[in-house]
């Protein structure tokens, strides 16, 4: 199944075809042309060879029954994993793999450990359709945000991963808004400043983690090149052009980065008006430990004194190993 490709598939047929199809896709969301019963059936036939709907898939979901992690298999043999979030308020979250592991390697990540290559276009989206389906299949709603927040560096797959963007936001496939889709980097600043300069409001998200580049660049050897300094004036590049908060996503690892020093070097560097703070209770992947209760509670407490705008993210998908940090490619 090639998404990106569907009016090819339909060169030798009337025009009104590859339309039709388009709309069987993504919003009848068949998974089989032998449901499309606008079709003859020796159409239906032919495209279940040349044109399989199937995404090769194996689900795990959570206790909750709703949110939960995919693990697909691509043409080559690869694996890799997505999660879908179902919040409270009714949006539907689903997080994107851009790679095939990463290359990055940080040291409290699965997906570190392993590189394979870059997802195309359409490896990308097969994500979102798959989770689509699901939602639909158990009545829960319409897929409503996206984050590329998995396996891998969006950045360093920036063209396919925004031609993915591209087919998200179209209403004639996913229509999702590009206000609720999100992009995160460990800090590649060369990809900052060009998605600065894209015209879809996309969200900026950061994984920061550390406020001194000595230990940043230990634990997170991919941001070597890019200092705090650096990285920094990149964001605030990418605010001038575009007024759009950014989300910094810090980790709570105990002793390494809780320490309520930890926390007065955050609310300095946290000091603008669109800067966020995203609070995350470390999944235990390796030789980490996470935050106790209390050291996150003082750590929250000495930013918000600051006037720092905190959150908190929920933890979805930590029982089948689908939480932060811990998608992997197999």
């Amino acid at each position: 199944m090639n998404l990106i490709n569907i009016e090819k598939t339909f060169l030798n047929q009337p025009k009104f075809r590859s339309k039709q199809a388009q709309k069987l896709i993504f919003d009848d969301l068949i998974s089989d042309w032998s449901e499309a019963s606008v079709f003859p059936l020796s159409l239906r036939n032919e495209l279940n060879t040349i044109f399989p709907l199937t995404i090769k898939h194996e689900l795990f979901i959570s206790k909750d029954k709703k949110s939960g992690k995919a693990v697909i298999t691509l043409d080559d043999g690869s694996k890799i994993e997505t999660a879908l979030m179902v919040h409270r308020d009714g949006r539907n979250t689903v997080c994107l793999s851009s790679q095939v592991g990463c290359p990055l390697a940080c040291k409290f990540c699965i997906s570190g450990t392993s590189f394979k290559r870059n997802l195309t276009t359409n490896e990308i989206l097969i994500q979102a359709l798959l989770w689509t389906r699901y939602l639909k299949l158990n009545k829960l709603g319409r897929l409503s945000n996206i984050v590329f927040m998995g396996s891998g560096e969006a950045f360093l797959n920036y063209e396919n991963v925004f031609s993915a963007i591209d087919y998200l936001n179209n209403p004639e496939y996913f229509d999702i808004s590009s206000r609720r889709i999100s992009v995160s980097t460990i800090g590649l600043t060369p990809g900052i400043r060009k998605m600065a300069n894209e015209k879809k409001q996309i969200n900026l998200a950061i994984s920061l983690h550390f406020t001194d580049d000595k230990i940043r660049s230990r634990i997170m050897p991919g941001t070597k090149k890019y200092s705090l300094a650096k990285l920094f004036e990149a964001i605030d590049y990418y605010i001038d052009k575009t007024n759009r908060k950014v989300m910094f996503e810090y980790l709570m690892i105990k002793g390494l980065n809780d320490s309520k020093k930890d926390a007065e070097k955050l609310a300095v560097l946290m000091k603008k008006p669109l800067y966020t703070v995203n609070l995350i209770k470390y999944n235990k992947t390796g030789v980490f430990e996470p935050s106790d209760n209390k050291a996150r509670f003082e750590f929250k407490k000495i930013l918000q004194k600051q006037g720092i705008e905190v959150i908190e993210r929920y933890r979805f998908n930590q029982d089948v190993s689908g939480a932060c940090g811990q998608l992997a490619s197999k």
